[in-house]
């Protein structure tokens, strides 16, 4: 669905604001780029449980934002054997407090929920800290932010490609029971573009990088980046809601501009780890 000029510019005016600030941390690095990680965690996950709570189901938000949070500190500082520790006191907390609600209606679906926000935002999140962490410990300090830029590139040229493709030359439906406003032109723009960003990247500020290593995430992350936006417009229309907040004018909330990120941070983690560096 094509935005008025207004929506149009106040999206441009966000990005405009967003994406230095987004640069600016993973440069920085150290405990500033952790915060803008756990901002956008913890916003994604309060969030995510309003929205499910649209559907009628009950999560337990505060455990599973703080949750959540803590998940990126242990990725950020190593947690070792206490990562699995903290996992299996959350899930057992879980559980337990369902214990004490006064009903049990719909019990299986508050547990789960609120155990499928932590692992889809927190889980998924932690890796842009990986993908830095990564820099910093096999290739060099100097790589760790552009790794970051990188996934955050990809994705977010990505959906800038779809988004425009789709308006300009949008005819035939890619998911229509999913999404109706998205298009199989789109799509083909959002790939075209991740692509783009693979390359430029490569041609700046990742030299290591093979023009197949571009070539493979540009085109893996394109579709990622896709299909991370399709997997949150599958559960907006499920709970029938346009966005999950007003949080970023233009954007929509917290989650509707990081859900690309969310599938294409770890496969570009993944596949640097194993094949690149």
């Amino acid at each position: 669905m094509a935005r008025t000029p207004r929506q149009l510019g106040m999206r441009l005016l966000t990005a405009a604001f967003g994406v230095p600030a987004a640069i600016v941390c993973s440069l920085v690095g150290g405990i500033p780029f952790l915060l803008a990680v756990n901002l956008v965690i913890g916003v994604g996950l309060f969030e995510f449980y309003r929205m499910m709570e649209a559907k009628g189901i009950r999560p337990f938000k505060t455990v599973g934002v703080l949750a959540g949070l803590v998940v990126a500190w242990y990725v950020y500082f190593q947690g070792g054997v206490f990562s699995s520790l903290f996992i299996t006191i959350v899930l057992l907390a879980v559980m337990v407090l369902e214990l004490f609600r006064r009903d049990g209606d719909l019990a299986v679906f508050h547990i789960s929920t609120t155990l499928f926000g932590i692992f889809y935002i927190a889980w998924l999140g932690s890796h842009i800290i990986l993908l830095r962490k990564l820099g910093e410990e096999y290739v060099g300090g100097d790589f760790g932010g552009h790794f970051v830029i990188l996934a955050f590139a990809i994705a977010w040229l990505a959906d800038t490609g779809a988004y425009f493709f789709g308006n300009a030359f949008g005819k035939r439906k890619l998911m229509p029971r999913v999404s109706p406003g998205k298009s199989v032109e789109g799509a083909i723009g959002g790939v075209f573009l991740g692509l783009v960003a693979a390359f430029v990247m490569k041609l700046t500020f990742l030299p290591m990088l093979s023009y197949l290593d571009a070539c493979v995430l540009g085109l893996v992350g394109g579709v990622a980046a896709a299909l991370g936006d399709l997997v949150e417009s599958l559960m907006k229309r499920d709970v029938k809601i346009k966005d999950t907040s007003r949080a970023l004018p233009g954007h929509g909330g917290m989650l509707d501009r990081f859900d690309s990120v969310l599938f294409v941070a770890p496969l570009v983690y993944y596949y640097l780890r194993f094949l690149v560096v």
